[in-house]
């Protein structure tokens, strides 16, 4: 029997859409074969009972038949359609399962967004770089004052916290002690991380520090760290002033878009907690956007070179641009950019060849993955981010869920309202690949700190939420509504960063400078220890005496440690004892005084005020 003739042509674009329009039917159905007991999204029970295998079976047997339909029958129309009540009924499904309201106006605008895809479909333009404008050296030049203002703000923040001795051993003594090694033997050394000597590089993979190294030999103190990181962050406004110009934006919308980045509260308030390598995350993504929008093969290695040295999840971030470049690339074959396929296909393989043997090397010969955090999706309890992955594909509307929980809404709206949520408002939906870093490092994760915009795990997600606001405007052909919408985003995020950051930078300018002489009385008793001398103390001491070989935090260190010791330096009014006080009792000082009396060490007649030090005879 002979076939009928094969009407209409299959293009990539078409391929796409059936594929994921049959992996939504694929996922409803398996959400709708868990007994209704287990639809609820709060636990992990219904992962339990789903099957990946099956989800891939189902969504391979419907892109079969809508392509098989596809071909003698037009089908685009009905196919854009269909996602609205395919989601409509997961979504229904899931709500009725799961409390929260936030849940639900998600998934009303997911609706919302598939009802704009439905009428006016995927943009098909290939995407045109403006043209690069000649700039007056004013708006530069205000850039640039700009990026100082920001960086004295910060860098007064965060020494202030050194000078006020607020800042712990996690995060900041034990890199400090790094710093110490570092100059002193070349490697990144610390006893303070894990209670004994190892290389921090056993704990996270960051040899980006090494960028710091000759600037902190000439001025090896604490504070340098901190002002390092604020001229690190300061200079984010130059790939994406760049970015801005190579977009063919303004020089006035250039250097909106920078002051966007310095005012977005995130950022300055990602050192709240002091150094981190992730600081390098924003400025090296950045380049990394600008060297491959400018087809530059030398600054695409070194910047993704340098943006997989930061840390080993950074793997993500890189991955991510190298999947991005390759699906944007394929949905566009009639014009194919061979480079782009090529510089996408080779920042994936190597992203991913280096997350596999960093991993391997952390799991063999380190601490191994921080897997934890992502507790609320390893359902098998095998600790493996592989399961993770097969969470999130077997059931979305989990990942969805827990993107919204009530404790995230406050972050959401401190990291997408100082944008306008202009990174979401596109019709190139291969663009949403870049929200990837954000959905899955800040919004999926249940550890607290991940979605709190005062700790360094938004450094990585701020790069790509600048990047699509920038290249979204850019797509704005109207002037006057592009400048519009920057300075009403400048307005709400200045707005945020004066709420948020602003009182911390005050607060703690006056507690260091009201109470300079009671931290230079405490100086100058820790001074009275011997730089050479082995050290175990209380969390906020660690850092001050931070530059030495052996120095142990009493409340992590084991007795062993803690009795080794040298010197034994205390702070009588810390809460740091509470692994030596009697169960039920506040006499943890106490019971540490005794223990230390009783096993040789006295108390020196240099203790004065808050500080009580005792040396092993």
């Amino acid at each position: 029997m002979k076939l009928p003739a094969i009407k209409n042509k299959i293009t990539a674009p078409d391929m796409a859409r059936r594929l994921l329009l049959s992996y939504l039917v694929a996922v409803t159905v398996e959400f709708f074969l868990l007994p209704e007991e287990m639809r609820n999204l709060t636990g992990l029970e219904g992962l339990r009972e789903m099957s990946l295998l099956r989800v891939l079976w189902i969504t391979a047997c419907f892109s079969v038949f809508f392509t098989g339909i596809s071909c003698y029958f037009r089908t685009k129309m009905l196919e854009r359609w269909a996602f609205l009540p395919v989601f409509g009924l997961l979504s229904y499904g899931a709500v009725v399962s799961s409390d929260g309201d936030a849940f639900l106006g998600l998934c009303l605008l997911i609706l919302a967004a598939m009802v704009v895809y439905g009428l006016w479909g995927w943009n098909k333009r290939p995407e045109i770089l403006g043209k690069s404008q000649k700039t007056h050296w004013l708006w530069p030049g205000i850039t640039g004052l700009l990026a100082v203002a920001f960086f004295l703000i910060v860098s007064i923040w965060t020494v202030a916290r050194v000078k006020s001795m607020a800042t712990p051993t996690f995060d900041f003594g034990l890199f400090s002690q790094m710093f110490h090694y570092m100059k002193k033997t070349g490697l990144p050394l610390t006893t303070l991380e894990r209670d004994g000597l190892l290389s921090h590089f056993a704990v996270h993979m960051s040899p980006i520090y090494y960028l710091m190294l000759p600037f902190y030999a000439l001025m090896p103190t604490p504070a340098t760290l901190q002002v390092l990181q604020a001229a690190v962050l300061a200079s984010g406004v130059i790939p994406l002033y760049l970015i801005g110009k190579n977009r063919g934006l303004s020089g006035l919308s250039r250097t909106l878009l920078c002051a966007l980045l310095l005012l977005f509260p995130a950022y300055a308030g990602g050192t709240g907690y002091d150094l981190h390598e992730n600081c390098f995350l924003t400025p090296l993504i950045l380049w990394l956007f600008y060297a491959i929008e400018k087809k530059n093969i030398p600054l695409t290695a070194v910047a993704a070179v340098l943006t997989l040295g930061v840390k080993e999840d950074a793997s993500v971030y890189v991955a991510v641009i190298g999947l991005y470049l390759l699906v944007k690339t394929l949905l566009r074959l009639k014009k194919p950019d061979y480079h782009n396929l090529i510089t996408g296909g080779a920042l994936l393989a190597v992203s991913l060849l280096w997350f596999f043997a960093v991993t391997g090397y952390l799991a063999k010969h380190g601490d191994g993955v921080m897997t934890y955090r992502y507790d609320n999706f390893i359902y098998d309890g095998s600790g493996s981010l592989f399961t993770v992955v097969k969470a999130v594909l077997m059931h979305p509307m989990k990942a969805l869920y827990e993107c919204v929980d009530p404790e995230k809404l406050n972050f959401n709206n401190l990291m997408l309202l100082p944008l306008l949520c202009l990174p979401l408002f596109t019709r190139r939906y291969e663009r949403y690949i870049l929200l990837i870093p954000y959905v899955l490092i800040n919004l999926m994760s249940d550890y607290q700190y991940q979605h709190n915009i005062f700790f360094q795990y938004t450094f990585g997600s701020t790069a790509f939420l600048l990047y699509l606001t920038a290249v979204n405007l850019a797509d704005i052909r109207t002037e006057k509504v592009r400048l519009g919408a920057l300075c009403m985003a400048v307005l709400v995020a200045g707005t945020c960063f004066a709420g948020n950051i602003l009182p911390k930078v005050k607060q703690y300018q006056e507690t260091a400078s009201k109470y300079a002489s009671y931290y230079d009385g405490v100086r100058e008793v820790l001074d009275t220890v011997p730089k050479d001398a082995s050290v175990a103390t209380t969390t906020f001491y660690t850092t001050y005496l931070s530059q030495r070989d052996v120095i142990y935090d009493i409340r992590y260190c084991s007795r062993a440690h803690l009795l080794e010791a040298e010197y034994v330096v205390l702070n009588v009014s810390s809460t740091d004892y509470q692994k030596y006080a009697t169960y039920g009792q506040n006499n943890g000082y106490e019971n540490i005084t005794k223990l230390l009396e009783g096993n040789g060490y006295e108390k020196q007649d240099t203790s004065q005020g808050p500080v009580a030090i005792y040396k092993k005879k």
